[in-house]
């Protein structure tokens, strides 16, 4: 096993230098920087610009392949993500971010795997029972739902909870805001600002999650296996735990491994509705503001999440079935 993560790391590396290369190159020429200074009103004199854009290594007028070299050279011995054409360093603004989503979507993701696996393995077994019709309405029309508009939901829900008790007992935008030294009421805090989204992002996961387990359990479940085991007097539920779920488990385990990356960057309409400065609101603002350096910095954190997500599904997949082996 060991042998096996450490070549597939080692081939990951490689195939995270390419991506990553080759986002440098797709941004450089899709991005315009310059544009940011040229739609001023007043212009700065065009020397002003260019020097601006030069400290930032984002000059169009110098070709791409000095530009690249130097941004690879500043990764590789500084850590250095280099600027945004506001002269701010990448590497602080996309660290401060990705803590922001970490802390807002750990506890949502978590949840979202529990419930909806949980619901899912529920109505499968209870195949078209009220309680399997009833969940899966219940999921339908949460799917429809917009996330800005749940968001939207939830904050109003919250705002009349709070006149009603005559107190705020949730906020609604930011994740943090006592600024004192007592650390039971800075957990009190945290939790009020977290509450909110963590349930606009578990709805829609343990949706997702609870279709999806269910389809997997429904097919295992038919398996010739499966049947076999129930021929020689095993209990369906039995059946199910020993033989079915298992094997069920390894695409849904797939499918959570390969969300990391998402996670993090495709949290934008949370964290617009709630104010939260996370990875993915920063993200769409590079794109909006030319950031060429911050849009290809966000793009290595989600190389780095995928292949990450890639290697843990190989690993669950082995330890979920024995029949899978790693060489």
């Amino acid at each position: 096993m060991l042998k096996y993560i450490i070549k597939r790391i080692g081939n990951y590396i490689i195939m995270l230098f390419v991506a990553v290369s080759m986002t440098y190159f797709l941004a450089s020429a899709f991005m315009d920087p310059r544009s940011n200074y040229m739609s001023r009103n007043p212009r700065p004199p065009m020397a002003s610009i260019n020097r601006s854009l030069d400290m930032a290594n984002i000059n169009d007028q110098t070709p791409v392949i000095i530009r690249y070299g130097r941004w690879l050279k500043g990764i590789v011995t500084r850590w250095d993500w280099g600027l945004s054409p506001d002269q701010s360093p990448v590497g602080p603004a996309i660290a401060s971010r990705i803590a922001a989503s970490l802390q807002l979507v750990t506890l949502a993701t978590i949840l979202a795997i529990i419930f909806g696996v949980s619901i899912g393995v529920y109505t499968a077994i209870r195949q078209y029972k009220w309680q399997d019709r009833v969940l899966n309405s219940i999921a339908t029309f949460f799917l429809v739902i917009p996330a800005a508009v749940m968001g939207l939901m939830v904050v109003l829900i919250a705002i009349n909870f709070n006149n009603l008790i005559g107190t705020r007992a949730f906020y609604v935008t930011g994740l943090h805001s006592y600024q004192g030294n007592n650390p039971v009421l800075w957990v009190l805090d945290y939790l009020q600002h977290l509450i909110l989204p963590t349930i606009v992002m578990t709805i829609p996961g343990t949706v997702s999650y609870h279709l999806t387990q269910r389809t997997y359990l429904l097919d295992t479940m038919n398996a010739d296996y499966v049947r076999t085991a129930r021929a020689k007097g095993l209990p369906l539920n039995i059946a199910i735990r020993r033989h079915a779920l298992r094997t069920s488990l390894i695409p849904t385990a797939v499918d959570v491994a390969f969300s990391i990356a998402g996670v993090f960057t495709g949290a934008v309409i949370t964290e617009n509705v709630f104010a939260i400065n996370g990875l993915g609101m920063y993200f769409t603002q590079t794109i909006a503001q030319n950031d060429i350096n911050g849009a290809v910095a966000v793009a290595a954190f989600g190389g780095v999440c995928t292949l990450t997500g890639a290697l843990l599904a190989d690993i669950f997949s082995a330890w979920l079935d024995p029949r899978i082996r790693l060489s």
